[in-house]
C-alpha cells in the first residue's frame, strides 16, 4: 500500500514568467514562499502549517528540447511522511522503477522522482523539517 499522504505541488513550465506570476499570485492570491533569485517561482497554496506546503511551482521555460516543447507540466509532487520515505523508495524500486534523487531549492525536503507510465515526472517528498 502506498504511503502517499497529499499533493505537495504541481510544477508548470510557462512561457512569460511575470504574466503567470501576476495571474497566480494577484488574481488567485497565491502567496510567493521562494526567496529572491531562483530560477523557479514558488507559491504557497493555502496557510502556513507543518510538512510540505502545497504550492504552485512556475518554471520558465528556456532552450526546450523538442521532448519539452510541448510539455507545460514539468512535475506533480506527492508528500509522504518521514517515517515511511524510505520504504516507500524501496517499494517503488522493487516494482522496477528507475528513481532519481533531487535537492529543494531552499526547504527541508527529502526527495526522489520516478517517471509515470506515460513519462511524466512524479516527485515523492518529505518534510525533514529545521
Amino acid at each position: 500500500m502506498s504511503a502517499v499522504k497529499s499533493l505537495a505541488e504541481v510544477v508548470l513550465v510557462v512561457e512569460d514568467m511575470e504574466r503567470s506570476l501576476s495571474f497566480y499570485r494577484d488574481v488567485l492570491g497565491l502567496s510567493v514562499i521562494s526567496p529572491p533569485g531562483l530560477s523557479a517561482t514558488f507559491l504557497r497554496i493555502g496557510a502556513p502549517g507543518r510538512g510540505v506546503p502545497q504550492q504552485i511551482v512556475l518554471v520558465p521555460r528556456s532552450a526546450p528540447s523538442s521532448a519539452e516543447r510541448a510539455r507545460v507540466l514539468h512535475h506533480i509532487g506527492l508528500e509522504v511522511a518521514p517515517e515511511d520515505f524510505e520504504s516507500e523508495r524501496a517499494r517503488l524500486q522493487t516494482q522496477g522503477f528507475a528513481l532519481r534523487t533531487g535537492q529543494h531549492p531552499f526547504m527541508p525536503v527529502d526527495a526522489f522522482y520516478l517517471d509515470d507510465p506515460d513519462g511524466n515526472e512524479i516527485e515523492i517528498a518529505t518534510w525533514r523539517g529545521q
